[in-house]
């Protein structure tokens, strides 16, 4: 039995394909077949049921591909340890982030931190939530930036910053009001995002403690905060924005927003990364440095979370 073998198995057990799980691993798909046949003669047992299309664990298959996933693991934290024992901070290293914290977040910390750890090679994807929890739990990415909390099992979640919602509202002038509160817009209005993106769920979530509110009235949605913002200011509805999208809008467009009162209604975001994380010396280095950036621009403390589920 061999680290190799068991590398395989995970990927035909994640893809239920021979051939694409043979691409995934860079090998010719006769190569991943015949070994994987050697670790079902060497412990005389069939980890895969071939005769079902997707191919389909066996029970007992499932249960090595549970115990595979720790070896694996474990074996991978050889490297871990003699890296962090010599202060090596470089690799490959993947980060998810959502499409809500991407655009503002991103450009805050990336400069700084490949300045800083110029041999990390850092690979960021944008992914929904959903696809996050996915892509952490199957092992292709190594942390995320996301919403929380989420409560999901073996992902630990460290808090980076809160980020408060606030109010665009091209009538504000009209409320006569500095700070507002959710009883003070018309949910009939509200515009949000398209379903996928939790900052939506967390609206939704807001919204739902009013006893108002009636989901059916929820009609015009969207892919991004801009084009809310603009369908806003064509007399549409009004949105809510986070706090860090609203740092960009010139100056017409700031005099339309509106705080809420405390506490402010905000999402948590946070960084997550599977329990068993090898490359917690990155995901620290990461996390330091998001943390210094992000601290001198946003800094609340009297909040309420809102849950993005």
């Amino acid at each position: 039995m061999t680290i190799t073998q068991l590398h395989y198995v995970l990927a035909v057990a994640e893809y239920k394909n021979f051939t694409l799980a043979a691409e995934k691993c860079f090998v010719t798909q006769p190569t991943l077949s015949m070994q994987i046949q050697k670790l079902e003669d060497e412990l005389d047992i069939l980890i895969f049921d071939r005769s079902k299309k997707p191919i389909q664990l066996t029970e007992i298959g499932a249960k090595i591909v549970n115990q595979a996933k720790n070896i694996v693991n474990e074996a991978g934290r050889i490297k871990d340890i003699v890296e962090q024992q010599k202060g090596y901070i470089g690799g490959e290293f993947k980060v998810g982030i959502i499409p809500t914290v991407m655009p503002t977040l991103l450009p805050m910390f990336l400069n700084t931190f490949i300045t800083k750890y110029p041999k990390v090679n850092l690979i960021i994807e944008e992914n929904t939530t959903e696809d996050i929890i996915i892509k952490l739990k199957n092992g292709h990415l190594d942390c995320a930036i996301a919403a929380t909390p989420l409560n999901e099992e073996n992902l630990k979640e460290i808090v980076l910053y809160y980020e408060p919602f606030v109010a665009y509202i091209p009538n504000a002038v009209e409320l006569n009001k500095k700070e507002i509160e959710i009883s003070d817009l018309d949910l009939d209005t509200i515009l949000l995002l398209q379903d996928g993106h939790c900052f939506r769920n967390s609206i939704l979530n807001l919204c739902k403690n009013n006893s108002s509110l009636n989901q059916s009235h929820f009609q015009i949605e969207s892919g991004s905060f801009e084009t809310l913002i603009k369908l806003a200011d064509e007399g549409l509805g009004v949105t809510l924005l986070p706090y860090l999208h609203t740092q960009d809008l010139n100056e017409a467009n700031k005099s339309k927003l509106r705080d809420f009162k405390n506490p402010k209604p905000a999402r948590e975001v946070s960084l997550l990364y599977p329990k068993n994380e090898l490359k917690i010396h990155i995901i620290d280095a990461l996390r330091n440095t998001i943390s210094g950036i992000v601290r001198g621009a946003i800094a609340f403390n009297d909040v309420e979370i809102i849950s993005p589920k």
